[in-house]
């Protein structure tokens, strides 16, 4: 028995390491959509078929033999994703849509396959009169914008800010030769935020912000370490950010799933309620949605620990039964938040490629959202979707001057087709450019945006180690206004506007490298020229992504969205695309017309 076990033990290793050697071969040579069909999928699967262990460990291998990154990292970023991407391996079949679909997720060698239509059906007949808002020109009110904090929590001052890791500022064990750049207090352009950090961006918050009616946070909590994450750290950094939150804003907080779903493969704990936060008596509401995933769609566990003074049990239930997603209406408003789990259709979130079946409607979520616009209708409210993950392209690197503007027909793009607008807000976290947040002026009638303001804090500034300091960076309707024409006391900075700024773009080179140098947030800026320029306008005009303007991105960044809903009978499209924000399984339209 020894002896058979011995040489089953040997067989399999060798089959291993022929296997390595054969994907190697074909991660070299691989070159378009029809190679990686023929030579990369094939040993890809075999190897998944020996395991989740052994898909791990001669992956990480791979790794560690191309100098894919470092070794840690190789190891960390397979033993968490491996089993995932194994799982998913096993299931689809080489030459079909899924497998196209993760030969262009993974290795950018396949254009998207189309997109399959799905059509949701709205309870209620479309009305024949439909419901107007009109600005009776009352004074806005305000509403904060905050996203991507990324707080590490080992962010370690005197650390070395240039180290070999995508994120620095941290003690790594194989980091031993000499500090050349010694991580300050508040933090550094290569490394994520420390918790210094936040607590500045939570005090300019409460002083900037003092007389906001509430705020949005659209995600991401954990720092970009994740070859290290575990459950434990997840769980932890959710509530240490609750807790700063709590101590510092004065407002209630709706939130959005950031990007932590595809981070953990066995369970993970995910922010999907509201947070409420009202002096003088704090309450601090950590809604954790614990998700065990072993298949894909698979219902939530179940929302841990319940103690809301905004959305109350109602919102509960609908973070569970629609897998972090809720709907809720701000008091003393006809405004409806409709907060959606956008990671179901996040292109590197590996579960989504587990079978060959194209999945219209995760967990039900598009029907969930089509059943709260209905209520909203019905109630002659607004609504603003908001979520993580922008429905258009992906490379919007936490940047305070992206937008995206859908269409109702998007092959006819012009000022009376712009149908609503996605503001994208920035991050705190430094790695993309400065700190900064937005703070929305919004029309109490219409709940259209009538400015936009960022507010950012330079980290080049020489007392930035000392005390950062919060400032305005523009506002969007004194710098955009003027080059789009004369706005009017109750003119809205909605999607025909940002429609007739892009055709400024188009013709006015100095107003749009204005809004290129913005990109950084006062940063480095990189030129943008040419067909840069041409793909860069195009994504403005492609909130829907299969309208993509450009390829596959291999980089893995994080973004948020607020989408401001213009019209409440109007056609809602999500689909797949080349993007990596892309719902990689079907196209979504609801069936009415557009009003």
């Amino acid at each position: 028995m020894l002896v058979f076990v011995t040489l089953l033990l040997a067989h399999t290793l060798l089959v291993r390491a022929s296997l390595q050697d054969d994907i190697i071969s074909a991660l070299q040579n691989a070159t378009d959509c029809a190679s990686c069909h023929a030579i990369l999928l094939p040993p890809l699967q075999a190897l998944a078929h020996l395991g989740n262990d052994a898909f791990a460990g001669t992956i990480t291998s791979i790794c560690q033999t191309l100098h894919l990154a470092d070794d840690d990292v190789c190891a960390g970023e397979m033993n968490r994703t491996g089993l995932i991407m194994a799982h998913s391996l096993r299931l689809f079949t080489v030459g079909g849509t899924t497998a196209t679909k993760f030969c262009e997720a993974s290795f950018g060698l396949c254009q998207q396959p189309p997109v399959t239509p799905f059509t949701v059906q709205f309870p209620s007949p479309r009305p024949s009169t439909p419901q107007t808002f009109t600005s009776q020109g009352r004074t806005p009110f305000q509403v904060v914008h905050l996203s991507d904090v990324h707080i590490d929590r080992q962010y370690t001052v005197g650390a070395d800010a240039n180290c070999t890791k995508s994120i620095c500022c941290r003690n790594y064990a194989d980091q031993t030769g000499p500090i050349t750049e010694p991580a300050g207090p508040f933090g550094n352009h290569d490394c994520d935020s420390p918790s210094t950090l936040a607590d500045s961006l939570v005090q300019a918050v409460n002083t900037i912000g003092a007389k906001a009616a509430f705020s949005i946070f659209t995600g991401d909590i954990v720092e970009g370490a994740t070859w290290l994450i575990t459950k434990d750290e997840v769980s932890d950094d959710l509530a240490a950010w609750d807790v700063q939150m709590s101590q510092g804003i004065n407002i209630t907080v709706y939130p959005a799933i950031g990007t932590l779903l595809f981070l953990m493969p066995i369970a993970i704990k995910l922010m999907t309620m509201i947070y409420s936060y009202r002096k003088p008596r704090l309450r601090s509401c950590q809604q954790l949605l614990e998700k065990h995933y072993e298949y894909y769609p698979e219902p939530p566990m179940g929302v841990r620990h319940s103690e809301c003074s905004v959305g109350g049990s109602t919102a509960a239930k609908q973070t569970h039964d629609n897998s972090g997603s809720y709907a809720v209406q701000v008091p003393g408003t006809n405004l409806r938040i409709l907060s959606m789990n956008t990671q179901y259709w996040y292109k590197q979130n590996l579960w989504l490629y587990d079978r060959d079946e194209q999945v219209p409607d995760a967990n039900g979520l598009f029907a969930f959202m089509v059943e709260q616009l209905q209520i909203a209708e019905d109630a002659s409210q607004r609504v603003w979707i908001i979520g993580h993950i922008p429905s258009g392209k992906a490379d919007f690197a936490h940047d305070p001057d992206q937008f995206e503007i859908a269409y109702s027909d998007w092959e006819n793009r012009n000022a009376d087709t712009a149908d609503s607008i996605l503001f994208i807000g920035p991050a705190l976290t430094p790695t993309s450019g400065n700190p900064a947040f937005k703070l929305y002026d919004v029309d109490p009638d219409t709940y259209e945006v009538m400015d936009m303001k960022v507010y950012m804090t330079n980290v080049s500034d020489p007392n930035f180690q000392t005390k950062p300091t919060w400032e305005l960076y523009y506002s969007a309707r004194e710098s955009y206004g003027p080059l789009v024409g004369p706005l009017g006391p109750t003119d809205s900075l909605n999607a025909s506007f940002w429609h007739q700024l892009t055709d400024v773009f188009a013709t006015n080179e100095t107003a749009f490298q204005l809004w290129n140098t913005r990109i950084s947030r006062g940063g480095a800026v990189s030129a943008c020229t040419g067909a840069c320029k041409d793909t860069a306008i195009c994504d403005m005009q492609s909130a829907r992504s299969e309208n993509n303007c450009v390829g596959a991105l291999m980089v893995v960044v994080s973004m948020s969205m607020l989408t401001s809903a213009r019209r409440m009978c109007r056609r809602l499209v999500f689909s797949s695309s080349a993007a990596r924000s892309e719902i990689p399984i079907s196209r979504l339209t609801t069936a009415r017309d557009i009003a």
